[in-house]
């Protein structure tokens, strides 16, 4: 496998005014090329913040805490390729102290924050597997968020198995996560978690990946809460592939060993899936206990060679009436992001 190319090509890139996140109160503060993101969000002194990353590559963790509410985070360019944060840990990778850091923990960006706002930035996490044949926790997370009231626009998240974790604070809450026109690509698992998450005009990309078997992966891998009636929705979004046509499924469900009472839900609506997902089987199980057709796993008005009903029974669709009920007003309640 190649490394990306996370950068856009060429310079004088305009760069967009920041307002102050209290306006005449506090000034935005800026990270420019040889600073640090994580110095920035450190200097966050309570909530309602802005810190604007300028034009080039940040190789970094960061983790944003709780107590940095309402914090915004945005590129300096409109181009969210102009200001990219990245890392490479992964699962299996070592810590100093010889435990390895885990699926969450290998996550090149972290939130925990509520209210927090991203926008014009590219987060990714460039570790491979074929540099490490050593390592089978090969899960290497891009961004976990777990914030109630969390906001991406206009975000790239790059990584290969588990690029996106949409979490949330406790077993028992359910934190709302909004993306809207981001760029998601991976290959195994790549959305998944348990928060109320919609994407809405999202692209999601399936990378080619150097394997012989079918499935080559999945997109999403929901563990929604039993108790909550939102799960994953993604709606006037589209999937494209870098693999071959019917290579990958949209998804399967997640149940995990510490909440098995979790009930994963999923809607697709209205988008367009392309030729890389596989229309006669486009759903899998993850363990044979959890078969997928007992989810609440549902499309409703997709297009594409990707969304074709060829075999109904592997395709359920909501009815109008159910339609209603999976919009973005329906799962974000009160919260107008």
């Amino acid at each position: 496998m190649r490394r990306r190319t996370f950068l856009a090509a060429g310079t004088g890139l305009a760069l967009a005014a920041a307002a102050p996140a209290h306006a005449g109160t506090r000034r935005p503060l800026h990270v420019h090329p040889g600073d640090s993101v994580q110095a920035a969000v450190d200097a966050v002194t309570g909530p309602g913040w802005t810190i604007v990353v300028h034009p080039g590559t940040y190789r970094e963790v960061v983790n944003i805490p709780v107590t940095a509410a309402e914090l915004t985070l945005r590129g300096a360019a409109r181009d969210p390729r102009a200001a990219v944060i990245v890392y490479d840990n992964a699962n299996g990778t070592k810590k100093p102290d010889g435990t390895t850091y885990g699926t969450a923990g290998s996550a090149t960006f972290t939130s925990a924050a509520p209210g927090l706002t991203v926008r014009d930035l590219t987060l990714a996490n460039d570790w491979l597997r074929a540099d490490h044949p050593d390592i089978t926790g090969t899960q290497a997370v891009a961004a976990c968020t777990y914030g109630d009231r969390t906001h991406f626009d206009n975000v790239r998240l790059l990584a290969h198995q588990d690029t996106l974790f949409v979490e949330t604070t406790a077993l028992a809450s359910f934190d709302r996560q909004y993306f809207r026109r981001c760029y998601i690509e991976g290959d195994v698992d790549f959305v998944f978690g348990r928060a109320t998450a919609v994407f809405e005009e999202c692209h999601f990309h399936t990378l080619q990946r150097d394997v012989t078997f079918t499935p080559k992966g999945m997109v999403f891998a929901p563990s929604t809460a039993r108790a909550n009636p939102h799960g994953i929705l993604a709606v006037r979004s589209r999937i494209t592939s870098g693999a071959e046509d019917g290579a990958y499924k949209l998804a399967r469900p997640w149940v995990p060993s510490y909440e098995t009472t979790a009930w994963p839900s999923l809607v697709v609506r209205d988008s367009w899936l392309g030729p890389g997902i596989d229309p006669v089987a486009p759903y899998t199980d993850m363990r044979e206990q959890y078969p997928w057709q007992t989810m609440r796993f549902r499309e409703y008005g997709n297009s594409g060679p990707g969304a074709a009903i060829t075999v109904p029974e592997n395709r359920p669709q909501l009815t109008p009436e159910e339609a209603e009920s999976h919009t973005r007003r329906a799962y974000l309640g009160d919260w107008r992001p």
